[in-house]
């Protein structure tokens, strides 16, 4: 029987009007000229790559691969995104667009007619659909996959990788990027594992971009000119604003002056744009609090950035969407702080915000209600929200570690926001000024469009298991080893090849440089090298004992007599020929360690597999040797478990290790092996965990370390320790508390506490579908527990 692609290309070549032309009839607009070489790549029958700047219009390809998969009946489409909001987004868009009937979609919490031909959903579901064989994926004619340079996220990339490397080679995929240096590199990997795929790149931004600083309450231009990137120098004034040249005090110094003479309060900021007319705006503040000080900062000032009709339809839209709240719980959550701020047209946007309050905010913002939100970078990660403009508060963040200088491509994708295409004329980014900050250096950030896409990709041990049980280990390691991880890897090798080439030819001449008739000299010079080494230690040995300077001094003594005693030493040209062979010993050791790089990078994803085969070999997931291993038992089990704890938690089932918890312990448990610790809660909860679960928590610290002790011996890192950070307030949770103590006990934010419980609640589903007997049932109820309250009422979808 054909496939939907085989049947629509040969429905294509029987239509005398092509598809494209009807679709273009239906936009209000004309397409740009990469919107139709990537259209018509998919009207003959390819798979496209599009890497373009956000709002250049990207999705308007993705929606003629929905008009193409319609006009064929049988066939579906899925149309997948990195995250849950994103999914919940587009899934309200297409349900617009073709009727609620014909959308469906699967975000592993949520399953709206899953049977739909197009269905939205994360790729981690399409990742699962593919190991399990679904039934679903059999009419499949094209795979959407949205911000597709999510591939290089360190927890979430490797699924995207999968799912491209596994997805049957008769569907198409239309493969959405921010603009990225590499595409062509991106491209060239998608032909060589999917086949017929044309890679379109546009570097054009519908709505050019203005970039200026705010410096002394003054909005000048960044460059001369326009302002724009490219069209000019920097800016003449900005040098002679910013500082240099200033009055010095006594002495030559600097005279006292406050820590930051560009301060500037952020309510005069946001009336400075207001006056300029460059509302709206997304200011970007590297920090959850200080997204809610500013937004608190503006309301107090007393701004009003709406109209009463505005208000007035703010508080029907937000009242709407968070009437399912429980009451009581409005307080805990400040919502009518919040409601204030929405009504002055003025909000926050992070992670630690309930989920359903975020969604307000991007829908009101697209409405045009709201002028400011203060953000964090999340926001800059696909979600449809575009400004007129775009602040950047400071130019560096906090990685986790240090702060650390924002790069030119995060400055692009923060600044991809500023620009509404059809509306605006320009969009325009604004830096604040800083103490310390240097013009020529903000102009090469804002000039540089470097966002190279490199690969996340490592075997996982859930991976492992399931391409061995659906491919065998060879074909498996085959799989791995068409990774972009490791195509990557494999064109740097080949740079590094060339370059030991070139090293080698130099090594061959140094060789020849330092050839001596009367000995070998390489051999001379390694004495000579030895010698000054220990010469070099000795003078670092200070706190040596006389016994032990005598005896340094001996062997010094007798490394000499060597060298007097070598043929070379007596050479006229002896220094002549030691030049030559320290720029010989030089380039020896930095080509071997190239060499011994080279080695380290060809086929490191399929080393990394053999070691988790070992792993899971010797821990009995797997039986057998070689290419002959099959899944065991307890391997079957692990196919069916996800998570950066995979084997901990298929670990913890075999040892029934969680057999004396209740439902409510049991979230407890589930809650340590998804929560991701903080440095500041370093095992803080674990000292005064209750009752059951302090039993069932210890035995799942005892499987992880012993399994911590085969992953040392196997050459792997060590899988991340389970955390009770919050695990109390999970539990209290499970048993009913109200919010507010939970909160307060796990020194937590709604949005977080929400995020972690439907985590929880996720891998409780896990459990529930692996365990079996008495388990599987108090996971079910487990579940319930959790999904209670803000964790269901929290998110709209």
């Amino acid at each position: 029987m054909p496939s939907p692609a085989e049947r629509y290309a040969a429905a294509r070549a029987q239509r005398s009007t092509p598809q494209l032309g009807a679709f273009r009839q239906s936009l209000a607009f004309d397409l740009d000229p990469f919107q139709r070489t990537a259209c018509e790549a998919l009207e003959r029958g390819r798979s496209v790559l599009v890497a373009a700047p956000t709002g250049a219009g990207k999705t308007v390809v993705a929606e003629f691969a929905v008009h193409l998969t319609m006009q064929e009946p049988g066939a579906k489409l899925f149309y997948t995104t990195p995250m849950k909001a994103l999914s919940n987004q587009k899934f309200q868009e297409l349900a617009q667009t073709w009727g609620a009937g014909e959308v469906g979609l699967l975000t592993g919490d949520t399953s709206v007619n899953p049977q739909a031909r197009i269905v939205v959903m994360t790729t981690e579901v399409l990742r699962n659909m593919i190991y399990s064989g679904s039934a679903l994926l059999d009419e499949l004619a094209f795979v959407v996959m949205d911000e597709v340079h999510y591939l290089a996220d360190r927890f979430r990339g490797p699924v995207w990788e999968e799912v491209i490397i596994q997805l049957p080679s008769r569907v198409r995929l239309v493969s959405l990027s921010a603009t990225v240096s590499n595409a062509e590199e991106f491209g060239d990997w998608m032909q060589t594992v999917r086949g017929d795929t044309e890679v379109v790149v546009s570097e054009h931004r519908p709505v050019p971009l203005d970039h200026h600083v705010l410096l002394r309450k003054r909005l000048l231009p960044l460059f001369a000119r326009s302002g724009r990137a490219g069209e000019g120098t920097v800016n003449a004034e900005l040098p002679r604003i910013a500082g240099t040249g200033r009055p010095r005090g006594k002495g030559g110094g600097r005279p006292p002056r406050p820590a930051d003479r560009f301060r500037v309060n952020r309510y005069e900021i946001v009336e400075l744009l207001d006056e300029e007319d460059l509302l709206p705006a997304i200011f970007f503040i590297f920090s959850r609090a200080g997204c809610d000080a500013a937004v608190a900062q503006v309301v107090a000032s007393g701004i009003r950035l709406t109209t009463p009709e505005e208000r007035a339809e703010i508080r029907a839209i937000a009242d709407e969407r968070t009437e399912g709240l429980p009451d009581e719980d409005l307080g805990v959550l400040g919502y009518w702080e919040w409601l204030e701020g929405l009504q002055r047209g003025v909000a926050a946007h992070h992670a630690g915000l309930l989920p359903v309050f975020k969604e307000v905010v991007e829908e009101l913002f697209r409405r045009r209600l709201l002028r400011v939100v203060f953000a964090t970078e999340t926001l800059a990660l696909g979600i449809n929200m575009p400004a007129r403009s775009v602040v950047l508060e400071r130019l560096e963040k906090f990685n986790g570690e240090a702060r650390v200088p924002i790069t030119a491509g995060e400055y692009t994708q923060l600044t991809g926001r500023a620009g509404r295409r059809g509306i605006d004329v320009e969009g325009h980014s604004v830096i604040i000024w800083r103490e310390g900050m240097e013009p020529h250096a903000v102009a090469a950030l804002a000039s540089r469009r470097s966002y190279p896409l490199n690969s996340a990709f490592r075997p996982s041990y859930n991976m492992a298991v399931n391409l061995i049980d659906q491919h065998g280990r060879a074909r498996a390691r085959e799989i791995l080893e068409s990774s972009f991880a490791q195509f990557q890897s494999d064109r740097s090798v080949v740079e590094l090849a060339r370059k030991v080439r070139a090293q080698e030819e130099s090594i061959a001449a140094y060789a020849e440089s330092m050839r001596c008739d009367r000995g070998d000299f390489a051999e001379y010079a390694a004495i000579r090298r030895e010698l000054r080494a220990r010469e070099r230690a000795g003078d670092r040995a200070a706190t040596l004992s006389a016994a032990q300077r005598r005896e340094r001094a001996a062997e010094l003594e007798r490394i000499r007599g060597r060298l007097r005693a070598h043929p070379c030493h007596s050479c006229p040209d002896r220094e002549e020929h030691a030049r030559w062979a320290d720029r010989w010993w030089r380039l020896r050791e930095e080509t071997d360690r190239t060499i011994a790089h080279i080695r380290s990078r060809t086929d490191a994803i399929a080393r990394r597999f053999d070691r988790v085969t070992a792993v899971l070999v010797r821990l009995g997931y797997l039986d057998g040797e070689g290419d002959g291993v099959t899944v065991t038992e307890a391997g079957a089990r692990l196919k069916r478990i996800y998570g950066e704890r995979d084997l901990i938690v298929a670990e913890c089932l075999r040892r029934d290790a969680w057999s004396s918890v209740d439902a409510a312990g049991l979230a407890a448990v589930a809650c340590t092996l998804v929560y991701e610790e903080r440095s500041e809660d370093v095992h803080r909860a674990e000292r005064n965990v209750p009752g059951a679960f302090r039993e069932a928590f210890q035995q799942t610290l005892t499987a992880w370390a012993d399994v911590s002790i085969v992953e040392e011996d196997g050459g792997l890192p060590e899988t991340p320790r389970p955390s009770a950070g919050i695990a109390v307030a999970m539990l209290m949770w499970a048993r009913g508390e109200r919010l507010d103590r939970v909160l307060r006990e796990g020194d937590l934010v709604a949005g977080d506490f929400v995020r972690w419980a439907k985590q929880t609640a996720d891998l409780l589903g896990q459990i529930s579908g692996s365990a079996e007997g008495r388990l599987a049932g108090i996971a079910r109820e487990a579940i319930d527990r959790v999904q209670r309250g803000v964790v269901v009422t929290g998110s709209s979808v």
